[in-house]
Protein backbone atom coordinates (compact mmCIF):
# COMPACT_ATOMS: atom_id res chain seq x y z
CA UNK A 1 0.00 0.00 0.00
CA UNK A 2 1.47 3.31 -1.05
CA UNK A 3 -0.09 5.59 1.55
CA UNK A 4 -2.00 7.41 -1.17
CA UNK A 5 -5.72 7.83 -1.57
CA UNK A 6 -7.56 6.73 -4.72
CA UNK A 7 -7.48 10.39 -5.78
CA UNK A 8 -3.67 10.29 -5.67
CA UNK A 9 -3.26 12.46 -2.57
CA UNK A 10 -1.31 11.22 0.47
CA UNK A 11 -3.64 9.39 2.86
CA UNK A 12 -5.21 11.62 5.53
CA UNK A 13 -4.42 14.79 3.53
CA UNK A 14 -7.39 17.09 3.41
CA UNK A 15 -8.79 18.48 0.18
CA UNK A 16 -9.48 22.20 0.07
CA UNK A 17 -13.24 22.43 0.49
CA UNK A 18 -15.91 25.02 0.99
CA UNK A 19 -18.45 24.02 3.65
CA UNK A 20 -21.98 25.28 3.18
CA UNK A 21 -25.58 24.39 3.82
CA UNK A 22 -26.88 21.36 1.90
CA UNK A 23 -29.74 22.44 -0.39
CA UNK A 24 -32.33 20.71 -2.58
CA UNK A 25 -30.40 21.21 -5.86
CA UNK A 26 -27.55 19.16 -4.29
CA UNK A 27 -29.72 16.05 -4.02
CA UNK A 28 -28.80 14.40 -7.36
CA UNK A 29 -25.11 14.53 -6.32
CA UNK A 30 -26.00 13.34 -2.81
CA UNK A 31 -27.96 10.38 -4.20
CA UNK A 32 -25.03 9.46 -6.48
CA UNK A 33 -22.61 9.47 -3.52
CA UNK A 34 -25.11 7.60 -1.38
CA UNK A 35 -25.34 4.82 -3.98
CA UNK A 36 -21.56 4.58 -4.27
CA UNK A 37 -20.80 4.32 -0.56
CA UNK A 38 -23.73 2.59 1.19
CA UNK A 39 -25.17 -0.89 0.66
CA UNK A 40 -28.67 0.45 1.46
CA UNK A 41 -28.79 4.05 0.26
CA UNK A 42 -31.38 6.54 1.43
CA UNK A 43 -34.14 7.44 -1.02
CA UNK A 44 -34.65 10.90 -2.46
CA UNK A 45 -37.76 11.23 -0.28
CA UNK A 46 -35.72 10.62 2.89
CA UNK A 47 -33.32 13.45 2.00
CA UNK A 48 -36.18 15.79 1.06
CA UNK A 49 -37.81 15.10 4.43
CA UNK A 50 -34.61 15.84 6.37
CA UNK A 51 -33.90 19.02 4.40
CA UNK A 52 -37.44 20.25 5.11
CA UNK A 53 -37.01 20.06 8.89
CA UNK A 54 -36.48 23.47 10.44
CA UNK A 55 -34.55 22.09 13.42
CA UNK A 56 -31.91 20.14 11.53
CA UNK A 57 -28.46 21.00 10.28
CA UNK A 58 -27.60 19.73 6.80
CA UNK A 59 -24.12 20.47 5.49
CA UNK A 60 -22.18 19.92 2.28
CA UNK A 61 -18.53 20.28 1.39
CA UNK A 62 -17.60 21.17 -2.16
CA UNK A 63 -14.17 20.85 -3.74
CA UNK A 64 -13.48 22.36 -7.16
CA UNK A 65 -17.21 22.68 -7.80
CA UNK A 66 -17.96 19.05 -6.86
CA UNK A 67 -19.94 17.96 -3.81
CA UNK A 68 -17.69 15.45 -2.01
CA UNK A 69 -19.20 15.03 1.47
CA UNK A 70 -22.52 15.70 3.19
CA UNK A 71 -23.97 15.48 6.68
CA UNK A 72 -27.56 15.30 7.94
CA UNK A 73 -28.22 15.98 11.63
CA UNK A 74 -31.65 16.32 13.23
CA UNK A 75 -32.52 17.79 16.59
CA UNK A 76 -34.90 15.95 18.90
CA UNK A 77 -35.55 18.04 22.02
CA UNK A 78 -32.11 18.28 23.65
CA UNK A 79 -30.31 15.65 21.55
CA UNK A 80 -28.76 15.96 18.09
CA UNK A 81 -29.06 12.77 16.02
CA UNK A 82 -26.43 12.35 13.32
CA UNK A 83 -28.56 10.68 10.66
CA UNK A 84 -26.21 10.45 7.71
CA UNK A 85 -22.58 11.29 6.97
CA UNK A 86 -20.99 10.24 3.70
CA UNK A 87 -17.75 11.01 1.90
CA UNK A 88 -17.50 10.16 -1.79
CA UNK A 89 -15.47 7.01 -2.38
CA UNK A 90 -12.47 8.71 -4.02
CA UNK A 91 -12.20 11.37 -1.28
CA UNK A 92 -12.26 9.19 1.84
CA UNK A 93 -9.54 9.28 4.50
CA UNK A 94 -8.67 12.92 3.81
CA UNK A 95 -10.16 14.45 6.95
CA UNK A 96 -13.38 15.60 5.26
CA UNK A 97 -15.79 13.85 7.65
CA UNK A 98 -13.96 15.39 10.61
CA UNK A 99 -14.11 18.78 8.91
CA UNK A 100 -17.90 18.56 8.54
CA UNK A 101 -18.30 17.31 12.12
CA UNK A 102 -16.25 20.28 13.38
CA UNK A 103 -18.54 22.61 11.45
CA UNK A 104 -21.58 20.85 12.95
CA UNK A 105 -20.22 21.32 16.48
CA UNK A 106 -19.53 25.01 15.74
CA UNK A 107 -23.04 25.56 14.42
CA UNK A 108 -24.65 23.81 17.39
CA UNK A 109 -22.42 25.95 19.57
CA UNK A 110 -23.51 24.53 22.92
CA UNK A 111 -20.70 23.24 25.13
CA UNK A 112 -23.16 20.80 26.71
CA UNK A 113 -24.53 19.52 23.39
CA UNK A 114 -25.37 15.84 23.15
CA UNK A 115 -25.09 13.87 19.90
CA UNK A 116 -26.06 10.31 19.07
CA UNK A 117 -25.84 8.04 16.02
CA UNK A 118 -26.11 4.45 14.84
CA UNK A 119 -23.31 2.79 12.87
CA UNK A 120 -22.87 -0.69 11.43
CA UNK A 121 -20.81 -2.83 13.80
CA UNK A 122 -18.67 -3.88 10.82
CA UNK A 123 -17.87 -0.28 9.79
CA UNK A 124 -14.62 0.00 11.72
CA UNK A 125 -13.42 3.03 9.74
CA UNK A 126 -16.50 5.02 10.80
CA UNK A 127 -16.37 3.71 14.39
CA UNK A 128 -12.74 4.84 14.72
CA UNK A 129 -13.64 8.25 13.27
CA UNK A 130 -16.47 8.69 15.76
CA UNK A 131 -14.26 7.55 18.65
CA UNK A 132 -11.65 10.17 17.65
CA UNK A 133 -14.50 12.71 17.72
CA UNK A 134 -15.43 11.81 21.33
CA UNK A 135 -18.29 9.42 20.64
CA UNK A 136 -18.47 6.31 22.83
CA UNK A 137 -20.40 3.08 22.27
CA UNK A 138 -23.35 2.89 24.65
CA UNK A 139 -25.51 0.07 23.32
CA UNK A 140 -26.63 -2.05 20.40
CA UNK A 141 -29.70 -2.03 18.18
CA UNK A 142 -30.19 -5.67 17.20
CA UNK A 143 -30.76 -6.40 13.48
CA UNK A 144 -31.02 -2.66 12.75
CA UNK A 145 -29.93 -2.88 9.11
CA UNK A 146 -32.57 -4.49 6.91
CA UNK A 147 -30.28 -5.51 4.04
CA UNK A 148 -28.40 -8.12 6.08
CA UNK A 149 -29.77 -7.97 9.64
CA UNK A 150 -26.54 -6.49 10.97
CA UNK A 151 -26.58 -4.89 14.41
CA UNK A 152 -25.98 -1.17 14.85
CA UNK A 153 -23.71 0.22 17.50
CA UNK A 154 -25.34 3.17 19.30
CA UNK A 155 -22.79 5.87 20.00
CA UNK A 156 -23.02 9.10 21.99
CA UNK A 157 -20.93 12.29 22.20
CA UNK A 158 -21.73 14.17 25.40
CA UNK A 159 -19.81 16.15 28.00
CA UNK A 160 -19.30 12.88 29.92
CA UNK A 161 -18.08 10.87 26.90
CA UNK A 162 -15.61 13.65 26.12
CA UNK A 163 -14.33 13.15 29.69
CA UNK A 164 -14.21 9.35 29.27
CA UNK A 165 -17.43 8.13 30.89
CA UNK A 166 -21.04 7.35 30.02
CA UNK A 167 -22.47 9.12 33.09
CA UNK A 168 -24.85 11.40 31.14
CA UNK A 169 -25.84 8.89 28.44
CA UNK A 170 -29.46 7.74 28.78
CA UNK A 171 -29.86 4.00 29.40
CA UNK A 172 -26.49 2.69 28.26
CA UNK A 173 -26.79 -0.98 27.40
CA UNK A 174 -24.67 -3.95 26.45
CA UNK A 175 -22.38 -3.51 23.49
Amino acid sequence: MSGRSPAGLPAEQSLPVQVRRLVYPDLPDVIAIERRVFPTPWSMAMFVLELSKQTGICLAAVSEGRLVVYLICSRYESVWHLMNLAVDADCQRMGLASRLLAELYDRVGDEGARFTLEVRRSNMVAIHLYEREGFRAAGTRRRYYQDNGEDALVMWRTPATLAGSLDDVPNPGPI
